[in-house]
């Protein structure tokens, strides 16, 4: 990589250089943001702090280049300064947002900050952070949503068929889905509550690997990843032999993000495809039905909300207490997605799929 003094940093293979070094805008929708795109690098430099604009840029260039797959530092800019794009004024944040991630965004309220932000959970800081991949899209849940994608909520009753705890299933290191739309059941014991939620990846019917706990706020489950900490998808020994199962597998790339957040658990989609997820606390809790949501890459969507989860699991019922509980799994599936408009009726025939198991102690 080459240095900001000049602006001479190439850009990736296949992509297109500006005139100050940096790739061009990932879309380019309106002539008037590759006119203006010299004109705004150099008020963002101008805008810096004395002798730290070029390492600054230099983040920039690196979590524009990486898409986001680079841990790089915030680019921390006065919170009050907009800046004008054509007509309109901006948000610094929303602004670069918009010039390299959505050239449709508005406004600073459809997008949701990112834990590794120095800005996150800040309401009035002086300095905000700009770089743009440190924040996500607000995925808006579909209303009315589609039929072909609704689901019974009956499967969140318990049923004899669920027969194995967690521990079991972890040590036999295999399982088969049950049938039908439920999922594979894992009973939580009462004794260690040190983690939050555990992680199942499948691949069909089959799991593969061991269930990864997770105890850490924020978990990167990814197949390639720079610098990537987490769970490796690319890292398990897999003995499916389908070429759909190792195409879509091959596309998982930087994946999804899983953080647990004051209000619940949120889903961050790092990757270049959709991911699909299915989950009993994104719908009304006077549905009979479920919905499987489509997440874009780039956004994010509150998968899992605990309060509502209680709420649906009824607390007060002894029965629903004293067995497992599928309104506390969220599922999702890398690339290809499962309803009735697809020729994968459940999710246990989609290629490359997670069961996020959570903890449901009072202590969650």
């Amino acid at each position: 990589m080459g240095t900001l003094g000049d602006f001479s940093c190439p850009a990736k293979p296949g992509t297109r250089k500006s005139k100050l070094g940096f790739p061009a805008p990932l879309y380019e929708p309106h002539s008037i943001v590759v006119a203006q795109f010299p004109h705004l690098l150099q008020d963002l430099a101008g805008r810096m702090q004395i002798g730290g604009s070029e390492r600054q840029l230099e983040g920039l260039l690196h979590a524009v280049e990486s898409r986001g797959g680079a841990r790089t530092p915030c680019l921390l800019l006065p919170a009050k300064a907009d800046s004008r794009l054509g007509q309109h004024w901006y948000p610094l944040p929303v602004l670069l947002c918009k010039v390299f991630r959505w050239p449709d965004l508005r406004h600073s309220a459809e997008v949701k900050r990112l834990c590794c932000c120095e800005s996150y959970g800040k309401a009035h800081p002086e300095l905000v952070c700009c770089n743009p991949h440190h924040l996500s899209r607000l995925c808006e849940l579909e209303s009315p949503p589609p039929p072909y994608s609704r689901y019974p909520m009956d499967f969140l009753k318990p049923t004899g068929k669920w027969t194995f705890s967690m521990q079991a299933a972890d040590k036999k290191g295999k399982a088969s889905p049950l049938s039908g739309e439920t999922s594979p059941a894992f009973s939580h014991d009462s004794g260690d509550r040190s983690h939050w939620c555990v992680v199942a990846y499948w691949e069909e019917k089959m799991r593969v690997g061991r269930l990864y706990s997770v105890q850490e706020p924020s978990l990167d489950i990814f197949y390639d990843l720079p610098q990537g900490n987490g769970f490796c998808l690319g890292h398990l020994n897999s003995d499916n032999k389908s070429q759909l199962v190792q195409k879509v597998r091959s596309k998982i790339g930087y994946g999804i993000q899983l953080t647990k957040e004051v209000d619940g658990v949120w889903v961050y989609n790092r990757s270049s495809y959709p991911i699909f997820i299915k989950s009993a606390t994104l719908d009304n809790p006077d549905s009979r039905m479920l919905l499987v949501h489509k997440v874009f890459p780039g956004f994010s969507i509150k998968a899992f909300d605990y309060e509502k989860a209680y709420s649906l699991q009824r607390p007060n019922d002894h029965e629903f207490m004293q067995q497992p509980w599928t309104g506390f799994t969220v599922q999702i599936s890398f690339v290809k997605g499962w309803g009735q408009c697809y020729t994968r009726q459940f999710i246990s025939s989609c290629p490359c799929w997670l069961e996020v198991i959570f903890n449901n102690g009072v202590d969650s």
